[in-house]
């Protein structure tokens, strides 16, 4: 990889990147509450499933479907999948995070005059932007090509699950990074499995995840919580 696609692939996915994901756990606290996660082993297992039976089952696909439509300016796809995967998120909270996540993104885009005007303009313009709808277009915008992308969007979800685990269980920093090792090394094999269900006739995309949804319609009103979802 280029230099110059390095160093906008290293920002894209910094934890200093403003979009807020740090205040989201996507289930995980809530799986500590209902001690599902307890430890280092049971917060990696639950980390790893999460990844391969609901992030590359439906939203890495969907990543993978927008960045093509930004490659092909295909504003129809472009409206589609990000109104798909709008609909497909079952709780408030969950709605509510990628929307959060996903307008803060397009914003940082704006300010940093990532693409070409007409492109960001169309992004503006939607009445709600998900996250991986304004990802993928950064991606696009800079220059960062779909594999290195995709598992940029992978691996900033994974380190927000770790940091989760590691306030939440709660688990020193280097049984964190040991999950984060062990983990992150599934992530060429989910991006394949993405591309591969993208590119099917129609898309295999599957959002059957009761225990998630379950979880994260009891962590809208749970006791005390310390994250957003």
């Amino acid at each position: 990889m280029h230099a110059h696609a390095l160093s906008a692939l290293l920002q894209l996915s910094s934890p200093s990147l403003p979009i807020g994901g740090y205040s989201y756990s996507q289930g995980f606290e809530a799986a500590v509450d209902a001690q599902l996660v307890h430890d280092e082993a049971s917060a990696r297992q639950w980390i790893q499933q999460q990844l391969e039976q609901v992030i590359a089952q439906c939203e890495a696909p969907i990543w993978a479907l927008l960045f093509d439509g930004w490659a092909q300016q295909d504003w129809s796809a472009l409206s589609l999948w990000n109104d798909w995967f709008h609909a497909s998120r079952e709780t408030r909270e969950i709605r509510q995070e990628t929307e959060q996540m996903g307008w803060s993104l397009v914003k940082l885009a704006t300010n940093l005059d990532w693409g070409d005007t007409q492109a960001r303009n169309y992004l503006l313009g939607l009445v709600v932007a998900t996250l991986p709808i304004a990802h993928s277009y950064a991606a696009h915008a800079m220059g960062i090509d779909k594999q290195s992308g995709l598992a940029a969007y992978l691996f900033s979800w994974l380190e927000n699950q770790v940091m989760a685990a590691i306030k939440t269980v709660p688990l020193g920093q280097m049984a964190g990074q040991r999950i984060l090792n062990e983990v992150r090394r599934h992530i060429p094999e989910v991006c394949e499995l993405a591309w591969a269900r993208a590119a099917c006739q129609p898309p295999r995309l599957h959002t059957l995840s009761p225990q998630f949804a379950i979880l994260s319609s009891r962590h809208e009103c749970q006791y005390s919580r310390l994250f957003r979802s």
